[in-house]
Parts: C-alpha cells; sequence; structure tokens
C-alpha cells in the first residue's frame, strides 16, 4: 500500500489532457490526485474531429455518461463510415461536381460489421461472383446496408436513441476539452493549475520529480503524464526519448483548416469526407451549422498559398472572410511512449494524418494501456515495455493501413499521386495486399455482433477487420486475382451466402424507410 502512486500530474490540456485526467481520476478515485497543468496562452489544434465506434464504450461509458450528457455539449453529429472521393479517377474535386454530386468515384469504408457464412467473411463471396462477373456493384454496396442510408442521410439510431448500426461521432474538439474540464475538476477532484512550465526537476536516475510553473509553483508527483502536444516538453526534452520520424513513408506535412458555416436544411451527412486534391487530401466533418474541414497536403509538392488557394476553390470560400489555421505537424512516433516515470499521450507521443481519424483511437487507446498496465512507484520495467509494446503495435499497424491508401490509389496524375506509388511498404501490410490478391482470407478477425467490440485487448490489437481492408482495397480498385480456391467446392456454402445477402437488401430497404434522418435526431438531441 506505501508505494502506490499518489500524485500524477498531466501537463496539458486539451482533447488528450481532460480525456486522460478524466479516465484516470474515475479509475483510481480519492486514493490518488490528479493535476492538470495547463498554459492558458497555448493554442489547441483542431477544427472538428472524427473518431472511431471504440470511444463511447471503451471511455464515456467508463466514465458513467450516456450520449445525452455529452453529445449536446459538444455539438457532436454521427460518423457511420468515411467517404473517400476521388481517389480512383482525379479530376474536379467541387461540390458541385459530377464526382461529388454523380458517385463516380466515391466509396465508403464503412463501420458496419461484415457478416461472415461458413467460416468465411461476406467479402470473400462478393469476390467469387465480381470475378465470375455475376455482379458489378461496389464491395460496400454489396456487402453492407449502410451506404444506402448514408446517402440518403439517414441517422445510425433510432428515435428512442438505440443504435441500429456501429458508428462514431464527430465533434468540436475545444467543446470537448472544455465539458470534460468541467466535469473533471467538478465531479471527480481534478485539480486544474493554469500556468506555464518553467523547469523539470529530476532525480540523479533521470526520474521526474516536480514540475516548477512560471510563478514558482512546485507540483511534485509520482507518475507524470505528457499531454503538451507536439513539444513533448517532457517526454521528448526533458527525458530525451528520441521521435522517429517517418515522414518518408508518408508524404503530407501540413493543413490549412476552417470550420464553415452550414445549411442544415440541406440535411447533415452521417459520415466524414476524405476528398482527395493535387497533393493530398480534404476533409469534411458535419456537424449541427457547420462542418469542420482542412486541406491535409505535402509540402513539397505544394507551397502553403497554393494549397490555401486550392483548398479554398473547393468550398467556394473568402480566406478574407473566413480564419484559417496553417498547420505543420510531424509524422512518426516516439520510440518509446513510456519512459521512466513519464508517458506520452496524444500528439506528445505520435501522430499520423487523420485519414482514417485515428487522432482520437491513439489518445484512448495510450489511456486504456496505462490503465491496463498501471504502475506502483517501483516502476517495473516489464510493466513499462508491455504497455509500450501495445502502443507501438497499435501506431505501425494504423501506419501500415493509411500508407496502403496512397500506394494502392490508381492516380498518377500530380507529382504527388506518382510519389504515393514509391512509397517503402513495410512487410506486414505487403502480406495483408498478397494475401487479398490471392484470394485468401487477410490476417484480420472474422467477426460478428457478438464478439466484436467487446473484448477491448483483442480491439486495440486488430482494429482493421477483413471489413476495413475489403472496403479500401476494393474501393481502390483493386481485386483479388483469384476467388477463395475452396468456394468452387461448396456450392452449399454459395447457396448459404445468396440467402445473407437477401437479408442485407431487405434490412436496406428497412432502414431507408423507417429510420430518421440525421439532421431530424441531432434536433432532437441537442433541442434545437
Amino acid at each position: 500500500m506505501g508505494n502506490r502512486v499518489e500524485k500524477v500530474i498531466i501537463l496539458g490540456g486539451g482533447t488528450a489532457g481532460w480525456m486522460t485526467a478524466s479516465y484516470l481520476a474515475k479509475m483510481l478515485g480519492e486514493t490518488t490526485s490528479v493535476t492538470v497543468l495547463e498554459s492558458p496562452g497555448i493554442p489547441k489544434i483542431g477544427v472538428g474531429e472524427a473518431t472511431v465506434p471504440n470511444l463511447q464504450r471503451v471511455f464515456f461509458d467508463f466514465l458513467g455518461l450516456e450520449e445525452k450528457d455529452w453529445m449536446p455539449e459538444c455539438n457532436a453529429s454521427f460518423k457511420m463510415a468515411i467517404k473517400y472521393i476521388n481517389w480512383c479517377t482525379g479530376g474536379d474535386s467541387r461540390p458541385d461536381s459530377r464526382t461529388m454530386n454523380g458517385g463516380f468515384d466515391h466509396f465508403y469504408h464503412t463501420f458496419g460489421l461484415l457478416p461472415e457464412h461458413d467460416g468465411l467473411p461476406l467479402s470473400h463471396y462478393w469476390a467469387y461472383r465480381r470475378l465470375l462477373g455475376e455482379t458489378k456493384e461496389r464491395f460496400d454496396q454489396y456487402c453492407f446496408w449502410e451506404p444506402a442510408a448514408m446517402d440518403a442521410k439517414k441517422a445510425p439510431c433510432w428515435p428512442d436513441g438505440q443504435p441500429a448500426t456501429y458508428y462514431a461521432w464527430h465533434f468540436d474538439a475545444h467543446l470537448v476539452a472544455d465539458f470534460l474540464r468541467r466535469f473533471s475538476t467538478d465531479t471527480l477532484g481534478v485539480r486544474h493549475v493554469q500556468d506555464e512550465l518553467w523547469e523539470v526537476r529530476q532525480d540523479s536516475q533521470g526520474f521526474i520529480q516536480a514540475l516548477i510553473t512560471k510563478s514558482g509553483q512546485e507540483l511534485a508527483g509520482d507518475l507524470f503524464v505528457d499531454c503538451s502536444g507536439f513539444r513533448g516538453l517532457l517526454i521528448n526534452k526533458a527525458m530525451g526519448e528520441p521521435f522517429i520520424d517517418m515522414s518518408g513513408q508518408l508524404l503530407c506535412d501540413s493543413a490549412v483548416a476552417t470550420a464553415v458555416p452550414h445549411n442544415d436544411d440541406d440535411g447533415i451527412e452521417p459520415y466524414t469526407s476524405a476528398i482527395a486534391m493535387n497533393s493530398g487530401w480534404t476533409w469534411k466533418i458535419p456537424m449541427l451549422g457547420r462542418f469542420g474541414t482542412g486541406y491535409v497536403y505535402s509540402s513539397a509538392f505544394i507551397d502553403q498559398d497554393e494549397a490555401t488557394s486550392e483548398f479554398c476553390r473547393l468550398w467556394d470560400i473568402d480566406p478574407e472572410e473566413l480564419p484559417l489555421s496553417h498547420i505543420r505537424f510531424r509524422t512518426g512516433r516516439n520510440r518509446r511512449a513510456w519512459v521512466k516515470n513519464c508517458i506520452g499521450i496524444g500528439l506528445a507521443s505520435c501522430f499520423l494524418e487523420p485519414l482514417e481519424s485515428v487522432g482520437i483511437y491513439f489518445i484512448t487507446g495510450a489511456i486504456y494501456q496505462l490503465a491496463k498496465h498501471f504502475p506502483d512507484k517501483s516502476f517495473n520495467p516489464l510493466l513499462i515495455d508491455r504497455c509500450n509494446a501495445e502502443i507501438k503495435f497499435m501506431f505501425d499497424d494504423c501506419r501500415d493501413f493509411l500508407q496502403a491508401h496512397y500506394y494502392l490509389s490508381p492516380r498518377v496524375d500530380t507529382p504527388f499521386w506518382q510519389a504515393t506509388k514509391e512509397l517503402d511498404l513495410t512487410p506486414e501490410i505487403q502480406e495483408k495486399i498478397a494475401m487479398y490478391k490471392a484470394g485468401l482470407p487477410i490476417n484480420a478477425p472474422v467477426v460478428d455482433e457478438s464478439t466484436y467490440y467487446t473484448n477491448f485487448d483483442a480491439e486495440f490489437r486488430n482494429f482493421w477487420t477483413n471489413g476495413s481492408y475489403y472496403c479500401v482495397f476494393a474501393g481502390l480498385g483493386l481485386l483479388p486475382d483469384t476467388p477463395v480456391p475452396s468456394l468452387a467446392n461448396r456450392p452449399s456454402a454459395q447457396h448459404g451466402a445468396t440467402r445473407l445477402f437477401e437479408n442485407i437488401r431487405r434490412k436496406e430497404d428497412k432502414m431507408l424507410s423507417e429510420l430518421p434522418t440525421t439532421v431530424e435526431y441531432l434536433r432532437a438531441l441537442h433541442k434545437k
């Protein structure tokens, strides 16, 4: 008992800092104090954030907060998928172009679970039929009911709040941080110190003893969490942990972003859009009254002024009327997320461009792993090593999947898209591509509704399912060279899969006729 961690000091607020503070304060209760040191002069990054489906179950459920408690406070909306636009053919990406309205070049990476039959996911039955010429439908349209509902801007919930499918959320990251700050300080007893870090005091072995603020306060602690963003004031600067730059594996390093007013009478899309541009891609995150958007680009292929001009043309906005944020980011991760008694969470630990909305996922995953491996004052190296291994795997797996988006895209119409074909893929993602082309099940879990999103450890290690890889690989135009060979000798399995496909079409009709629209649901939830 005398060796337990008694004081946790978190440097930095924002989404990462207040998510960490609220989770640890809830977990540790009154046995351990949690303090957040936040500099009021440090700007926060974020003009709209997209998430992944585990956020409610792993984080908000743990805090005892339901959607009705936090969504209205954060202007939150729903995200059933990512819609990839212009990733195959290029051309005009403006909202009035045929590509965005006519659907000539788009596909969904949906969060709906891919059904399986006789030990194989439906992806393999689709590939079998596609290669035999029995269907020309896209993979996402054929194997899921959700794309039709998303095209109609339907909500993923029934009017009583019961989910109709798996989904994530869009929200204002600043509002989330403010909400969690109030919840942490008012309900959970977190101490909030608004001051600037001046000095990091360490002992002879390099463990942090205290943070000294500009006003002279001494914040002594046992465990220190670095949520200071790209600056990495504790983990990188004080602890000297090297950051592994991976800019050679993903080319984008900059962004220009803003929030655009939105006419909700036109409906609200229940998905994130990822619109391919000349030198990167633009996100669109719809919420009530506005959408967050930003152009993620490579400065090696376009300068800031050109990127800003291309971005403004996309939405037909005047840069003099809407404030634009210009962001330069580092791609990569720390060699170790946790060193001695200091762990980095959020941008202080790692960063990947938000192509698959992994920012909040990395924060949530790191918090979950810290809680699972929570130390005492001995800071057992084996415990720390296991936590570091889990966080490393989580990051590297996501990096590999993002690389495949660019590498497999057939676009070569600009120097940027030509360069993406020269990316150095890891053996792990090369193996997945090879298995896909050979018609074999990819090394990802075959899941159903009774097992997925219940085992958090398995989920964090296998976030990308067979459905994820098929949505992206097939959506980018890559087809297996051959169907699963055994299917040719399994006519009964084919017959059983036919019934599943028919069930999907029936469910699609039901959802289109009975689900409320996203804007109807949100106006009722937010009371607007």
